[in-house]
């Protein structure tokens, strides 16, 4: 588990460097290094309005993902009874031929962000005796980063569609029209609106389970439709 950023930018290069081309996790952990490489250089440097908030925000959301992964093992299929719903997907086809790396890319983004990333919200919120809210310094200071994430998301995207496929020497039918699907900073305002029901259902424990529970799955349904095989190109 990483305790600072520091640990979760080694975790991800760790993860990064372990991982071979054919194994589609990859693409999206680089996807997210990329991201967190970013803020990480520039956040810091910047005046904040909930001073602490964004960096354990990052941990706190680093290590959800590390859970999953940790979790699922390194084979073809996590293992039976793998609980991470809105992860499974993505563990399941890791190793299918017919999917590009785009679509592996967007499904972690779509597992990390429309599943995780609300729940590591109301959880730095909680450990921080504070309450989440669209008028506090917290949100100020999330939606700050909207614009530098979505420059390195771009970056990256841009890369694994056209420079990616160049270096593996491969080509995929067009991936134009899932690309056009995702939006990072409509999803991070979604996930905010999901950490405020989780908050509000703090003192309804079976209902906030049953709620992340619903999530969990729905987030994994949308992740099965991001890696539709488009095949090979001929």
């Amino acid at each position: 588990m990483a305790s600072s950023v520091k640990e979760v930018l080694e975790h991800l290069e760790a993860i990064d460097a372990a991982l071979p081309a054919t194994d589609g996790v990859k693409w999206f952990n680089k996807l997210y290094l990329e991201m967190t490489q970013q803020v990480a250089a520039t956040v810091p440097g910047q005046p904040q309005a909930a001073p602490g908030f964004l960096e354990a925000l990052d941990v706190a959301f680093g290590n959800l993902y590390f859970d999953a992964l940790d979790a699922a093992g390194s084979g073809s299929s996590p293992p039976p009874g793998y609980p991470f719903h809105a992860w499974k997907p993505l563990f399941e086809a890791r190793f299918e031929t017919g999917i590009a790396p785009i679509q592996f890319a967007l499904a972690g983004m779509n597992a990390h962000i429309n599943h995780d990333l609300a729940i590591g919200i109301s959880d730095v919120f909680a450990a921080r005796g504070t309450e989440p809210g669209d008028d506090t310094p917290e949100h100020e200071d999330y939606e700050s980063v909207n614009g530098l994430i979505t420059a390195a998301e771009e970056k990256t995207k841009l890369w694994m569609v056209t420079g990616l496929l160049k270096e593996l020497d491969v080509a995929f039918h067009s991936t134009d029209d899932l690309v056009a699907v995702w939006n990072i900073a409509r999803a991070r305002d979604a996930a905010w609106v999901s950490a405020e029901v989780i908050w509000s259902l703090r003192e309804l424990p079976s209902l906030r389970s049953s709620y992340e529970e619903a999530n969990d799955r729905t987030v994994g349904f949308a992740g099965r439709t991001l890696l539709a095989p488009v095949g090979l190109s001929d």
